[in-house]
């Protein structure tokens, strides 16, 4: 299932999209800008429309957030999508997170010169649960000005950050899944905007553009419909 979220005059419509069909399963309609907190539950509205016990889920990083990530895991939804860029290291010359490995056996990671950073202690920061670790040699580092610039790097891994190396995981299997979602969410979007005129809904207040998107959706899983099957099979399939 293909997720796409997209802001039209103030509203922001989510959609989840069948890649097989292209078929809109399930919409939404919010007055919210952003699309992260809203991929557990489209994500579980999809599942519910496609009566699928079964259910991969695949988003753009606009959706990234790891509270959401782990609520699809534990309602047994996977989940592919990518990380967002939040840390501006890179841009200043330093190493980013993704340069140090983390060992499960050993519980610790290795760091870009090869050193072990252990873990230190446990604290919570914004409600969230960190593991924190760093290595002993920091000090002595040949590459530290490439590191940080304080007195030691220091790693931060969330209590439930292991669901989100699956994530990544199966990202980097199959890393043109990114491109099947465009293919698959982009599409409908694009035909609902052209036939909406691209820069607005005609009605009012959050209820009347719920309803008329869910009038604009139905005409377009209609048409798209009688495209797959054709006009004849399509009654033949509604008739009582």
């Amino acid at each position: 299932m293909k997720t796409r979220g997209q802001g039209i005059v103030g509203y922001n419509v989510q959609t989840a999209v069948d890649p097989k069909h292209h078929l809109i399963v399930d919409h939404e309609v919010i007055n919210t800008g952003i699309d992260r907190h809203q991929l557990s539950t489209m994500a579980k509205r999809a599942r519910e429309s496609v009566g699928a016990e079964d259910l991969t889920v695949i988003a753009d990083r606009g959706y990234y957030k790891s509270d959401e990530i782990l609520a699809c895991e534990e309602a047994g939804i996977k989940v592919v999508v990518p990380k967002s860029k939040t840390s501006n290291n890179e841009a200043r010359g330093l190493f980013g997170r993704d340069a140090f490995r983390y060992v499960s056996e050993t519980d610790e990671y290795i760091c870009p010169a090869g050193q072990r950073a252990i873990w230190r202690f446990r604290t919570v920061e914004g409600g969230r649960t960190l593991d924190c670790y760093w290595s002993s040699a920091c000090s002595t580092c040949s590459i530290k000005r490439r590191c940080t610039t304080g007195v030691q790097r220091r790693i931060k891994r969330w209590i439930h950050e292991s669901v989100l190396d699956r994530v990544q995981a199966r990202l980097d299997r199959k890393p043109e899944t990114m491109q099947l979602r465009r293919q698959t969410a982009e599409h409908p979007f694009a035909t609902l905007k052209t036939w909406m005129g691209y820069t607005h809904f005609l009605t009012r207040t959050l209820p009347n553009v719920r309803t008329e998107m869910s009038l604009h959706v139905l005409a377009y899983n209609l048409k798209r419909v009688i495209n797959l099957m054709g006009v004849g099979a399509l009654r033949e399939a509604l008739a009582p």
